[in-house]
């Protein structure tokens, strides 16, 4: 797992997007998992950046979300669906039959599950997965307690994070108790994983995960199982790492070969 601490969550994003352009241009039928919500939003808006003034193509790849709510339509405002239109394809050159976001309107959840982990094996597996992570530990909507070695199933939310996620809703709507996700054993077998966290919220959920003992308490803490972990802090969120110093003086030291800038090395 190598930690990397920057100055701002932009900084953070910007040295993400390196190193998934890097993946990118390595393979351009790379198969990328991508992640919602605000975290990797700045990251988003820097690779479709990279599309328009570098030539940066998707139109190669494949993208399966991380996550949707069980019984939101497309349309709505809070659906992942609609948010990863709004804010990453419609401004790249995916091709929409490569597009796959697990349907929260699925009548056969199951089996909808079972076809979406289908999918992501027939692509060939995921080259890079974003992840953001929760003030409580979990990745994707794997809360506390979730199997290590699970797949895309349907899970129930903790009152905590539909207490942080009520801010994507309508004043009084309710936010839905179940989702469709990605599971940890899922996510363990993308190649390389990137995740992204900002702010003293999560200081403690990247603590546990970066130092703390593997725990299915703390789902993202099985990260550390992963041979290929980027983790990108702000100095805020890193403000409880008790080897900050040590993870500075490494990133700031890696040999040239190792470097994210251009095609970064995934050993």
């Amino acid at each position: 797992m190598e930690i990397a601490i920057t100055s701002s969550p932009r900084e953070a994003s910007r040295f993400a997007a390196q190193f998934v352009a890097g993946v990118v241009r390595a393979n351009p039928a790379a198969v990328l998992g991508l992640a919602t919500g605000g975290t990797p939003l700045d990251l988003y808006r820097e690779l479709i950046r990279m599309h328009r003034e570098e030539g940066l193509r998707f139109s190669g790849c494949t993208a399966f979300n991380l996550d949707e709510y069980v019984g939101l339509g497309h349309g709505h405002p809070a659906s992942y669906r609609r948010f990863m239109e709004e804010h990453f394809f419609q401004h790249l050159d995916f091709r929409p039959v490569n597009i796959r976001i697990p349907d929260g309107t699925a009548p056969e959840v199951a089996a909808h599950c079972a076809g979406y982990e289908r999918a992501i094996a027939e692509a060939g597996g995921i080259d890079v997965q974003i992840l953001g992570i929760g003030s409580d530990g979990h990745i994707g909507f794997n809360e506390p307690g979730s199997s290590l070695g699970s797949r895309t199933r349907i899970k129930s939310l903790t009152e905590r994070t539909r207490a942080d996620n009520a801010r994507y809703f309508a004043p009084g709507e309710e936010v839905p108790r179940h989702v469709i996700t990605m599971g940890i054993g899922t996510i363990l077998q993308a190649r390389s994983v990137v995740l992204l966290a900002f702010g003293e919220r999560k200081a403690g959920a990247v603590a546990a995960m970066v130092e703390g003992p593997v725990t299915a308490m703390v789902p993202a803490s099985a990260l550390q199982w992963h041979p290929v972990v980027k983790v990108l802090v702000d100095e805020a969120a890193a403000s409880a790492l008790a080897r900050r110093d040590y993870y500075r003086e490494v990133f700031a030291n890696k040999p040239d070969w190792q470097r994210w800038e251009g095609a970064p090395s995934l050993d």
